[in-house]
């Protein structure tokens, strides 16, 4: 029994900032946002305190950073998890009202411009699946399910949405990211009312887009305005379309796709069936329709686009670890606009920095694919550290590539994916969303034995719409000019009126001309009456080519 009872004394040494400072730390992820970032981001704002009081303002940062790491607890719970490990370097403890006032004096501008410093890509061009040949994949999307607290001056800024079943309890507030798919980090990010769409928050972030990139779009993001502002960035385009959207046929290449042209933008169009089988026999076909800026048939065959399109679901990915993990699916705590903004660029401030450690963590064995690093791992090992206080600032006699977040990361890989499908459905019998089962697609998380992927031939296609039949008819007689019901009596109408505004707007795009008024010709690059021989013949820019 003696030896049972035998007791240990453990000492250990932590390092933090002097004085006052102290508190103002995140544990191991302060080597993420360390001192000297954060005193130049309050000086960039003009934060920084005009005397120095016991909260000062670098101290707030961190206080406002370690609130997004422990959304449950109320202010002085925070303040007691930076200071658990610092008694005696802190003895003395803030009134909840300093702790609000500290808030207030900062406002939402440095936390901001702090997350605007961390975004960014993280992975290097060398770890696996960030890449698809030479090119970054990327992705928008963007989420309504942050709920902020049913107060006057928050219901005025985002108001509530409203359905036929009332309104919403809770205001709630739309963010929009573009992410590195590969690695889930935040390449930026906008937020505010649910109202506008979310291609209005994403354009905010097309300067983000670089030609060093392939953005990777649903079909919120498929209209032709927004895929000429995103061609105009230098990135390359991989857009799902609507399939109501019926794009003119320019070109049939080989492979079965085709081209054609929106806002001027040449695009390469592949419609294909996508059939899964799953472990208990069922199989669940979907069509996809594909955009992309890469023309090349030869060197893009169209299955590989339709397997990489897949990846643009890790975004939903990112969503929930923000929503989820991050945030537990509380409602945010502030009570005015200017307190919400804070708290979200906090947040994002969190989950990038977190987002930096694992990637670094899996860097450091080649091979390792990002998307193993588990998100809730790095999160609690992180909230020990902010409570242990250590590793605030790097051991010089110990240099390391990676701390204990990453090391208890590697420690705790997820196994590698494994192929699923699981209906996509609200559950909730009286949500606006609310949809009834499918009970083809059996149980959620059911396995995928097997994935078919046939491509539609183009040529094998109807003529879907009025302009592609209009674009049939002029091409017989390239070099004519045609009247507005004479193309209206060709595709089948009775009456031309109806055709005239789809005329204007097909001018506008640049699939005809108008010669006088009500007189059409076909533009010069439409008119080859040799489709298949000039698709055999493309002549490719060096961004077109891998």
């Amino acid at each position: 029994m003696s030896d049972q009872s035998a007791i240990t004394q453990l000492i250990r040494t932590v390092i933090v900032a002097d004085g006052l400072y102290a508190p103002g730390h995140l544990g191991e992820l302060t080597q993420q946002v360390p001192f000297e970032l954060v005193d130049d981001v309050l000086e960039r704002t003009g934060t920084t305190q005009t005397r120095l009081r016991m909260l000062p303002s670098r101290v707030g940062i961190y206080f406002v950073l370690a609130m997004a790491l422990f959304p449950r607890l109320g202010y002085m719970r925070v303040w007691d998890k930076l200071t658990a490990g610092l008694q005696q370097v802190c003895p003395c403890r803030p009134s909840e009202k300093a702790l609000r006032d500290i808030r207030r004096r900062l406002g939402p501008a440095p936390l901001e411009l702090l997350f605007t410093i961390l975004a960014g890509p993280v992975a290097r061009p060398e770890t696996p699946g960030v890449r698809y040949r030479r090119w970054r994949t990327v992705a928008f999307d963007g989420c309504s399910s942050a709920k902020a607290p049913d107060r006057p001056r928050v219901c005025g800024w985002l108001g509530k949405i409203k359905h036929r079943y009332g309104q919403e309890g809770y205001p709630m507030l739309k963010l929009v990211a573009l992410c590195e798919t590969g690695t889930r980090a935040l390449l930026g990010a906008a937020f505010g009312p649910v109202a506008p769409a979310e291609s209005v928050y994403a354009e905010q972030l097309l300067p983000l887009l670089d030609d060093t990139m392939l953005l990777l779009n649903d079909r919120g993001f498929d209209s032709d305005d927004f895929l000429a502002k995103c061609a105009s960035t230098g990135a390359q385009l991989l857009v799902r379309l609507k399939g109501t959207r019926t794009p003119a046929t320019w070109a049939v290449l080989p492979d079965g796709s085709y081209l054609t042209r929106i806002r001027g933008v040449r695009l390469r169009i592949i419609d294909a069936q996508v059939t899964v089988t799953t472990d208990d026999g069922i199989r669940t076909t979907g069509n996809y329709r594909l955009a992309t800026t890469l023309l090349d048939h030869r060197h893009h065959p169209a299955d590989e686009f339709v397997a990489l399109y897949h990846e643009r679901w890790e975004i939903e990915s990112a969503f929930y670890s923000l929503r989820h993990t991050l945030l537990d699916g509380l409602v945010l705590r502030s009570h005015d606009p200017r307190g919400v903004q804070q708290e979200i660029w906090a947040q994002l401030t969190a989950y990038q920095i977190l987002r930096r450690a694992m990637v670094e963590a899996a860097e450091s064995v080649p091979g390792t694919d990002p998307d193993r690093a588990s998100f809730t791992v790095a999160l609690e090992a992180a909230r020990e550290q902010v409570i242990t206080a250590q590793g605030v600032l790097p051991d010089p006699a110990q240099p390391a590539l990676i701390g204990v977040i990453g090391r208890t990361v590697l420690e705790n890989l997820l196994p590698r994916r494994r192929p699923r499908i699981a209906p996509r459905r609200v559950k909730c019998p009286i949500s606006r969303y609310a949809t009834p089962r499918d009970e083809t697609r059996g149980h959620p998380a059911v396995r995928i034995t097997a994935i078919e992927v046939a491509v539609h031939h183009a040529s094998e296609r109807a003529p879907e719409g009025r302009r592609d039949r209009t674009l049939q008819l002029m091409r017989t007689v390239p070099e004519r000019s045609w009247r507005a019901c004479e193309i209206a009596r060709g595709i089948g109408l009775n009456d031309a009126r109806g055709l005239r505004a789809e005329l204007g707007r097909w001018v506008n795009e640049g699939v005809l001309q108008r010669t006088a008024r009500g007189v059409y010709v076909l533009a010069r690059e439409w008119t080859t009456p040799g489709l298949q021989q000039q698709a055999n013949h493309l002549v490719l820019t060096p961004a077109e080519s891998p």
